[in-house]
């Protein structure tokens, strides 16, 4: 009988299962006289397999469930809370460390024109430069490219220093250097990603660090090297100019730790220039590549009988046209346009550049006059903290063209044709 019901029950127990709605079902197929034959023959219930099932399985299985559920949950919520409260301080910690830079120099400075030798200077430009300058801690020099004579040098001690990393400035050499190795036009796109590309005109407008680091690369150190000397990077510029110091160019390339020969030629990394050099390589630039010595005349019988003095020829003249319409853009619509807040009635071209190390951060920027009455050559170098950058230097550099320009240092004319205006940046005023 016991076989006879084990049988009976058997196929139920295979077609339905062991689950909660199985089981259900099972019991409205089981009637009273089922049991009573079990009874009567001595089968425990128990022993009965579905029985078994129905009054242990389901129930433990769906406690232990629960329990293990809600525990999960509970131990779960307090690793987030532990985790919330561990990591958030630290978090922003670490993003305002990283964001905000500590400068030690300040951007401001008194008496930064005492001790400098001023008899041999052009009185109205020197005074355009002081009154442009501030109280901002820099240095501005003016400079005529068709001779070397500096008209004016404010601040001559950090004029004359070793110098400072030339930042977004080396670009202009640089961007040489690929022309005259024929790499380029001012037109041909340089791939910066899958689907992204610039040229020289718009590069050197925005200062993009991207493409001049492509170049660099290109390039290699050898001939970034060679070419910053021929332009005057690592060589005194002036001559016989007293407590003028050299600068320094690296010998060989920076360790890939620091950018390599990429980052040389972006930020002007391991590089140290000063402002005479800067104003001598943009003056090759706007006389049509005749790189000549800086002579600072002392007094005014060295005005008098003031002979220009050529270091060596560039041949750049055919490259200059190149660099022209990018340097202009900086100052009409890139990383110089403030300068024009303070004067547009010439044009100007230029280049900025901005950079920080060891707690002082240094605005650059180099730019020349193209005038109908001739070409002057400025160039501001600040030093400082937060205030201090390149476009910074632009505006002071647009002050002291404005301050020129209302004292009449600049011969105003007639405005050019369009045609002419396009061919003045190729013209060499001699």
């Amino acid at each position: 009988m016991a076989k006879l019901l084990e049988s009976w029950h058997a196929p139920c127990i295979k077609s339905t299962g062991i689950r909660g709605v199985e089981i259900r079902k099972m019991r409205k197929r089981t009637s009273l006289i089922h049991i009573i034959l079990a009874i009567i023959v001595g089968l425990p219930l128990a022993s009965l397999s579905w029985a078994a099932h129905i009054n242990t399985t389901p129930t433990k299985s769906k406690s232990k469930k629960i329990s293990e559920t809600q525990h999960t949950r509970r131990r779960l919520h307090h690793l987030a809370r532990t985790r919330r409260a561990a990591v958030t301080p630290v978090s922003v910690t670490t993003h305002r460390r990283r964001y905000y830079e500590r400068f030690s120099m300040s951007s401001f400075a008194d008496d930064i024109t005492n001790g400098d030798i001023t008899a041999g200077e052009d009185p109205t430009v020197r005074q355009a430069a002081i009154d442009a300058l501030g109280n901002m801690n820099g240095t501005v020099v003016a400079i005529e490219p068709t001779s070397g004579r500096v008209l004016a040098m404010v601040n001559q001690k950090l004029a004359l220093s070793s110098g400072a990393q030339p930042c977004s400035t080396i670009k202009l050499s640089v961007a040489l250097a690929a022309l005259n190795e024929g790499l380029i036009s001012k037109d041909t796109p340089v791939a910066l990603g899958a689907r992204y590309h610039m040229n020289l005109t718009t590069a050197l407008a925005h200062s993009n660090n991207a493409y001049f680091e492509a170049l660099g690369r290109e390039l290699g150190f050898e001939k970034v090297a060679y070419y910053a000397h021929q332009y005057g990077l690592g060589e005194l510029a002036g001559y016989d100019i007293p407590g003028e110091q050299e600068g320094t160019y690296p010998e060989e390339v920076i360790p890939t730790k620091l950018g390599g020969v990429g980052k040389m030629c972006s930020f002007g990394e391991g590089i140290s220039m000063t402002p005479l050099q800067l104003g001598a390589m943009v003056s090759a630039i706007a006389n049509g590549g005749t790189l000549y010595y800086l002579q600072h005349p002392t007094t005014p019988e060295e005005v008098a009988n003031f002979q220009p003095r050529v270091k060596r020829q560039l041949d750049i003249a055919p490259l200059i046209p190149e660099i022209s319409d990018g340097m202009a853009g900086a100052v009409q619509y890139g990383t110089a346009r403030s300068l024009r807040l303070n004067f547009n009635e010439e044009e100007i071209l230029g280049k900025t550049g901005t950079c920080s190390r060891a707690g002082t951060r240094f605005g650059w920027f180099a730019s020349y006059a193209n005038t109908n009455a001739g070409r002057v050559v400025v160039v501001v170098f600040l030093e400082g903290g937060r205030p201090t950058f390149g476009p910074k230097a632009a505006e002071i550099a647009g002050r002291m063209y404005r301050n020129m320009y209302d004292h009449n240092f600049f011969m105003a004319g007639p405005a050019a044709p369009a045609d002419q205006a396009t061919a003045k940046s190729d013209t060499v005023t001699q």
